[in-house]
């Protein structure tokens, strides 16, 4: 997902700072520009709960989203529906943070166990639904395959190969 948010529900940082609670539901358009966004057949439906709180000098975002989208079998070519569901939370600091990450220097040791560095916003406010996308993003499976559909290899000969027609332009 690249570019402008498909679905902006932007809140100031001096507001999500001092607490709220949002639920959040994507209309028709919403959907259409997410399902475009996430290269899925359609969103069928999109709803977020979202908590906003103060955290350091910004905001710790924490949310649960629920969606249902139709995709095509990779094997079938058969729509259909799945839901998914999942939890987040992030923490994100204004410009100039002191709080912001670091720009690392040489070789960097990743730490899977240690918590992310947070977000660093480039103004004054967030736009919580790009979170919510980006969470539903991280759980679309790239390789659809519709429940009960297994791949079958077609019987026969196999077609050559480009590299076993070069074999054969080959001259002794």
């Amino acid at each position: 997902m690249s570019g402008a948010s498909p679905w902006p529900h932007i809140v100031a940082l001096g507001d999500a700072r001092r607490g709220a609670s949002l639920h959040l539901v994507a209309d028709d358009a919403a959907r259409v520009a997410i399902a475009k966004a996430l290269d899925i057949e359609s969103l069928e439906s999109l709803e977020a709960d979202v908590d906003l709180s103060e955290w350091l000098d910004g905001v710790q975002i924490d949310g649960a989203w629920r969606a249902r989208i139709m995709q095509i079998c990779g094997v079938s070519l058969d729509p259909f529906e799945t839901a998914l569901k999942g939890r987040f939370s992030v923490r994100a600091v204004p410009p100039g943070s002191l709080n912001a990450p670091a720009e690392p220097i040489g070789e960097v040791a990743i730490d899977e166990e240690a918590e992310d560095p947070p977000d660093l916003l480039d103004s004054e406010s967030l736009d919580v639904g790009f979170y919510v996308v980006e969470h539903l993003a991280l759980e679309i499976d790239p390789f659809p395959r519709k429940p009960g559909v297994e791949f079958e290899q077609p019987d026969g000969p196999r077609p050559s190969s480009p590299f076993d027609v070069l074999r054969g332009l080959k001259r002794d």
